[in-house]
């Protein structure tokens, strides 16, 4: 049995965890999660510096009550894995640097993770791991990332697409600060469209035709068609549409959030699902995965299985948003063909499936 104590803090969750690799099989002992959401949510988004802050000030707890909950202690730790990319580089330092300084006090061997890997593994912590059936073409989005992906074994992967402005989370993040819901805008935006009428606002799915385009993704035009239809006319002479942007909530009397909401929410999703679906048919994929934390959106599961004539898979909304058990899953898949020691940097722009 291999026990791996995994640290995540890419952006702005400072996370730690225990799984154990067993036969093959994963087990999760503990999964740690701090939050600073409501720190952040002052800002509309993740303000870098006050995150970094955040991760020095949060780390050691995490760490503990990790260790804690999983009733185990560093002598039982076979390998420390940890993130070293691609998120804020101030952020993976903390993480980085706390992993170092686990590895020579306790004299455990330490490996660096992509983050990206992680949330793909993070599947493999589900109870349908063992259904998960090679080639798979992975929907992976978040915040900061989407990307179509060729997963043809493990640590295998094609990258067929990815998006060409916004990240899906991104546009939902922007779109929910325009309507004035809450950061972040994921939840929000899913929350207020249960109330909403997907039709009610005729907004155009980008990026349909081309071929060269096939399994690309855009969003921000349509994040600019949401601000253009629900936002009044800038003050001729004083203000430009862009700088009345940046006002939250600054909408026209007449305008239905719920709507606008769900209107928003049924043209992203609909892009998602008719590329990924697309890409499993091109390339002879067993099945679908995503994974991510937009992943967790209800509609996008909803779509996905409907449309799909192939099984879907993603894991539960706690292991789609930053955690540090998907990190131990992708070290049980990964420790033995990963950079390793004290000589670990952090790579703030880490492409999926590189090593060095």
């Amino acid at each position: 049995m291999l026990r791996i104590l995994a640290i995540e803090t890419s952006c702005d969750e400072t996370a730690a965890a225990v799984v154990d690799s067993d036969g093959g099989q994963l087990v999760l002992r503990a999964n740690i999660v701090a939050s600073q959401v409501e720190m952040h949510q002052k800002y509309g988004g993740v303000f870098p510096e006050v995150a970094s802050r955040m991760h020095v000030e949060a780390i050691g707890p995490v760490l503990r009550e990790a260790l804690t909950a999983a009733d185990t202690s560093p002598d039982q730790i076979d390998l420390l894995a940890v993130t070293r990319g691609p998120g804020l580089a101030g952020s993976l330092l903390v993480g980085v640097n706390f992993a170092k300084g686990l590895a020579l006090g306790w004299n455990k061997p330490l490996i660096g993770i992509n983050h990206l890997e992680g949330h793909i593994y993070s599947l493999w912590l589900t109870e349908q791991a063992d259904q998960i059936r090679f080639p798979a073409v992975c929907l992976l989005v978040s915040g900061g990332h989407s990307e179509l992906i060729l997963m043809r074994g493990h640590g295998d992967y094609r990258v067929l697409g990815g998006t060409l402005d916004d990240a899906a989370g991104e546009a939902f993040d922007k779109v929910a600060r325009v309507l004035g819901l809450p950061y972040p805008g994921g939840p929000s935006i899913d929350k207020a469209a249960l109330e909403g009428n997907p039709a009610a606002y005729p907004f155009t799915r980008p990026l349909t035709e081309g071929e060269e385009h096939a399994y690309n993704f855009s969003f921000s035009g349509l994040k600019t068609a949401v601000m253009r239809a629900v936002q009044p006319p800038p003050e001729s002479g004083r203000r430009t549409r862009r700088e009345e942007g940046l006002r939250p909530g600054y909408l026209r009397p007449d305008v239905n959030v719920n709507d606008v909401a769900a209107s928003f929410q049924a043209v992203a999703v609909g892009l998602l699902v008719e590329k990924t679906v697309r890409a499993a048919r091109d390339f002879g994929a067993a099945c679908i995965l995503m994974a991510g934390g937009v992943s967790a959106n209800r509609l996008l599961r909803a779509e996905m299985r409907r449309v799909s004539v192939l099984p879907v898979y993603y894991p539960p909304p706690v292991l789609c948003t930053d955690n540090a058990a998907m990190i131990a899953a992708a070290a049980h898949f990964r420790h033995a063909d990963q950079p390793a020691g004290l000589s670990l940097d952090v790579r703030p722009m880490l492409p999926l499936g590189a090593t060095g």
